[in-house]
């Protein structure tokens, strides 16, 4: 089986230099992987680990790094990817809803990464988000309060309140 991953230009180039991450991740999954212009392949015969090693690479090319990613071969892991501009076609207001996510100096970022189990990137034009099924669904709906206007005090009292269930 072979699946196909579009990537950006800067991490094509970041891939095709740190070939000793795709002999590791061909290594853990018994697939191989081969980057060609903006272009990851993957193939191998077991159909779940190619999906799986799609997902580690799409998790690169998110901003996510290596050993984040390798997660993504473990199948209690999971990437999902907000897309910013369902939020705002304006690239300004983007830039405002990164910055509430992030918080002063990163902080409301890693109180949610905390207190959900996940890695959360925020790179270009979406949040990136990789965990155990229940933290990245956690993760997710506290990142959506805060693109949806609610207040970080809000978001935190939520957060606590589900952890409590």
């Amino acid at each position: 089986m072979k699946e196909y991953v579009v990537l950006s230009e800067e991490k094509a180039k970041l891939l095709k230099k740190r070939q000793d991450w795709i002999k590791k991740i061909e290594e853990l999954s018994n697939c191989k992987v081969e980057i060609e212009d903006q272009e990851a392949r993957v193939e191998g015969e077991d159909q779940v680990s190619v999906l799986r090693v799609k997902e580690v690479i799409k998790a690169l090319n998110k901003g996510f790094d290596l050993k984040t990613s390798l997660y993504l071969l473990d199948e209690n892991y999971f990437l999902d990817v907000i897309n910013l501009k369902e939020w705002s076609e304006k690239r300004e207001r983007r830039i405002q809803l990164k910055g509430r996510v992030i918080g002063k100096k990163g902080s409301f970022k890693k109180m949610i990464e905390e207190k959900t189990g996940t890695k959360i990137v925020i790179e270009g034009k979406t949040i990136s988000i990789i965990g155990k099924w229940d933290g990245v669904n956690l993760a997710r709906r506290s990142i959506e309060m805060l693109l949806e206007g609610r207040s970080h005090s809000t978001v935190q009292r939520f957060l606590e309140r589900e952890l409590l269930k």
